[in-house]
């Protein structure tokens, strides 16, 4: 599968800008490429553990008690006072609605944890094949540290802070010298060039500023 991205033009100040701000550019993506690869899902090995440990314990307790009143024995007391406290309470006492609300906060959890894929630090690259599931990620961190590099490579950009989201990256340039219209359309070049190299399977759009470095 192919995939082109349209070449980048100088930006020109748009008009109520600070001088070497740029307005938001989202480097497109092939729609293709896009839909191919989806976000990674993650394992949620701990919730998962957790509330399997939690089962287990409640159940082999329980199951523990049952045997032995199976075999002739009393029951355990804390069941007789759950019993009790189940039987004889009423549904508006407050342990009883605190006790549900505490039970639906932790379903609600749970199901959203199922529902959502999770792992929104690592950007999905395009995939390679026709498989439907993403090849390979980039974390977002070392997304950041591969642009920054990029935008001190550009003459003029003595500093730059690259701040990666999952849906916008914002650059920030300081400039020690040469004109900051010129640095900020280079840099927005550089940036959109790297972006390319990356692959991403959904490209974030890229806002770049420029600012003149202080004394």
């Amino acid at each position: 599968m192919t995939h082109q991205h349209p070449a980048v033009s100088d930006p020109e100040p748009a008009s109520g800008n600070p001088p070497g701000d740029a307005p938001p550019r989202k480097p497109t993506a092939d729609t293709d490429r896009s839909r191919a690869a989806r976000r990674w899902w993650s394992e949620r090995r701990v919730p998962a553990t957790a509330t399997a440990v939690l089962v287990l314990v409640a159940a082999a307790f329980l199951l523990f008690d049952v045997v032995r009143v199976r075999t002739g024995h009393t029951a355990a007391a804390w069941r007789k006072t759950l019993a009790d406290e189940l039987a004889t309470r009423p549904i508006d006492d407050p342990w009883v609605i605190t006790g549900a609300a505490l039970a639906a906060a932790l379903g609600l959890w749970l199901i959203i944890l199922a529902l959502t894929p999770g792992r929104r630090h690592l950007l999905p690259m395009a995939a390679t094949d026709d498989s439907g599931g993403p090849q390979a990620a980039l974390d977002r961190d070392g997304a950041a540290r591969l642009l920054r590099d990029a935008a001190l490579r550009v003459p003029g950009v003595s500093h730059a802070d690259i701040r990666v989201r999952r849906r916008r990256i914002n650059a920030r340039a300081q400039v020690a010298f040469r004109d900051l219209d010129t640095v900020r359309t280079e840099v927005t070049e550089a940036l959109t060039a790297q972006l390319d190299d990356l692959a991403l399977a959904r490209v974030p759009r890229l806002t770049v500023r420029a600012r003149r470095r202080g004394p």
